[in-house]
């Protein structure tokens, strides 16, 4: 398995990009997503997934280890190819997808193209266990009350944020929150 990729960015396509590593020009499909923070001649480091197939070896892309993870986890269920995973992640984050398999959120599953009314239904039940628990949502007999830095993380998550956008935004912002001195805003003032 190739874990992950490291080097400058040779080329940009819709659906690809090609990392330069050792000299070798490595296609990598990417959602689009993964895309929009690559740049032509910048270093970047991509997980990994090599899909087998009888006619082909793809490699797919991702962001991050959890992207990565959840892409695996999703063609565990039948009839989710490699195609179709990609897909769910270019509409939903992954914390978004666990979030809406652990609601039974159908609506969400339909919005990807390619999956129906019964596909989506179908998911919601292969993938239950699967995906695990939502980043943000508390674990079961785990105290309700967080972190400031937690609740941010959580809400920009909610928001459709990726995982390390929410985490950079959250350090952005820490040391003007815990200076000495600072009080929490009202949102009337």
């Amino acid at each position: 398995m190739i874990a992950f990729v490291s080097g400058p960015v040779a080329a940009l396509a819709p659906d690809s990009a090609v990392v330069e590593v050792g000299g070798i020009g490595i296609a990598v499909q990417c959602s689009p997503n993964t895309l929009s923070g690559l740049r032509v001649g910048r270093p970047a480091k991509l997980a990994t997934s090599l899909v087998v197939r009888e006619d082909s070896l793809t490699l797919y892309g991702f962001a991050d280890d959890d992207e990565r993870q959840v892409f695996e986890l999703l063609q565990t269920a039948s009839g989710v190819g490699p195609r179709l995973a990609q897909a769910m992640l270019a509409v939903h984050s992954p914390d978004t997808l666990r979030r809406a398999v652990a609601t039974g959120d159908e609506k969400a599953l339909v919005a990807v193209p390619g999956i129906g009314k019964k596909g989506a239904q179908k998911l919601l039940l292969e993938l239950k266990d699967r995906l695990g628990a939502p980043v943000g949502a508390p674990a079961v007999g785990t105290p309700v009350t967080q972190g400031w830095r937690d609740q941010l993380h959580a809400a920009l998550i909610g928001l459709g944020y990726a995982t390390r956008e929410a985490e950079e935004a959250v350090a952005a912002v820490a040391p003007q929150a815990e200076a000495p001195g600072a009080r929490p805003r009202s949102v009337s003032s």
